[in-house]
């Protein structure tokens, strides 16, 4: 019975999405934006494994332009996928990943001083035992611990911050706040959050002292349960076991899932490896690797952006050998993060769809594809609105 690895390369886009306009950073609409063409400008890329599957193929598919350092003639699967859910974020780009196109608008609050309504700040004071909390802006994660970690350690108040995407940020310090009240506080505003359609509430745990804050591997989000099954309760009620790798129980609330590891992009690699070695006939195992976004695309950083692709392809070029011929390996993401454009946040991009021989282009696909193809691929039903690409 064959198996499934689904691996997302967080925010690897490869440009092209025809409605990039309704999208922007700041003012700045995301025409144009092209992750893996604008790495390749910065440093060329050396990616031998996913260009053999057809990479520098798919970024001229998806944009019409190369990516230096890519095409060479693929040898395996390859295809571009464009998303139709009316987000740019972790959650819309998976729940449609795997089936499930978001059903409704999400709530995004206004890049103003405070962002948050007032019933939203006395609820976090409440939860929090706090007179006040800090921050009540859009900002960059490591620029307003840098800026507002002194002050949260003086007062005690959690640092709650937002962005372009649907999220509600609180950060706290591991030591004085106390991690477990961090992610109490998380998950005792979380059902408020999610009633106003705000995707995830993500607890973001630093260590340190003024001037020198690092945030930890702590992190966890409270994200808002797909409403409808998607592709691993498909899989699940077929009786088959789902290995979630990184955030992916975090974006899907556990819905589906056997178990889950976590841990740095290194540690999720030795966990996929495992994967390979361990999971059962028949079995899905889910993977995110999630620093391309968090460490390169967000921090834009094109030259480290670049390194860690490298580095993964390297870790790629050593599993391939170790998978089961009929395994099928699924390789894509979930938006973009172009680490030369304006501001800090994601892109809209198409994305690539990659998978290991036998030479094949499946074209412009739907994200919704991904789930029907690795549905069909372990035979369970598909019950989301796409099409097998195998």
């Amino acid at each position: 019975m064959p198996r499934a690895f689904l691996v997302v390369i967080d925010s690897v886009g490869i440009g092209g999405a025809p409605d990039a306009g309704a999208f922007f950073n700041g003012e700045v609409p995301d025409i144009g934006a092209n992750t893996l063409a604008h790495i390749g400008d910065t440093l060329p890329l050396r990616l031998p494994h996913l260009d053999a599957m057809g990479l520098g193929a798919a970024v001229e598919l998806a944009s019409g332009r190369t990516a230096p350092g890519l095409g060479a003639t693929p040898t395996g699967l390859w295809g571009a996928a464009t998303e139709v859910s009316k987000g740019k974020d972790t959650p819309s780009g998976h729940w449609e990943l795997a089936g499930l196109p978001v059903p409704f608008e999400w709530h995004y609050f206004p890049d103003t001083v405070p962002s948050f309504p007032p019933d939203v700040r006395e609820a976090v004071q409440r939860a929090a035992g706090t007179e006040g909390i800090l921050g009540d802006c859009h900002a960059s994660g490591t620029e307003i611990i840098a800026r507002l970690g002194g002050e949260h350690l003086r007062t005690g108040w959690p640092i709650c911050y937002t962005s372009a995407d649907s999220v509600f940020q609180i950060a706290a310090h591991e030591e004085h706040f106390g991690l477990d009240r961090l992610l109490t506080l998380c998950a005792d505003i979380a059902p408020l959050l999610h009633d106003m359609r705000v995707g995830r509430v993500i607890a973001r745990p630093f260590v340190g002292r003024a001037g020198a804050f690092t945030r930890t591997q702590n992190r966890r989000d409270f994200a808002l349960a797909p409403p409808r099954p998607v592709l691993t309760q498909w899989v699940q009620a077929a009786g088959r076991r789902v290995r979630a790798i990184g955030k992916i129980g975090d974006i899907f609330s556990m819905h589906g899932i056997d178990e889950v590891v976590k841990g740095t992009d290194a540690a999720l690699m030795r966990h996929l490896n495992e994967a390979v070695e361990e999971m059962p006939d028949g079995s899905l195992t889910f993977a995110n690797f999630v620093e391309f976004d968090s460490l390169y695309g967000h921090r834009r950083d094109p030259e480290g952006y670049a390194r860690h692709l490298m580095w993964f392809d390297a870790c790629l070029g050593r599993l391939l050998p170790r998978l089961r011929d009929d395994d099928l390996l699924l390789i894509t993401a979930d938006h973009g993060n172009d680490p030369t454009w304006v501001g800090t946040d994601h892109t809209r991009e198409r994305v690539p769809v990659l998978a290991p021989g036998p030479a094949r282009a499946v074209g412009q696909v739907a994200f919704a594809d991904v789930a029907a193809s690795v549905a069909a691929h372990l035979g369970v039903a598909n019950d989301g609105p796409g099409r097998s690409f195998l």
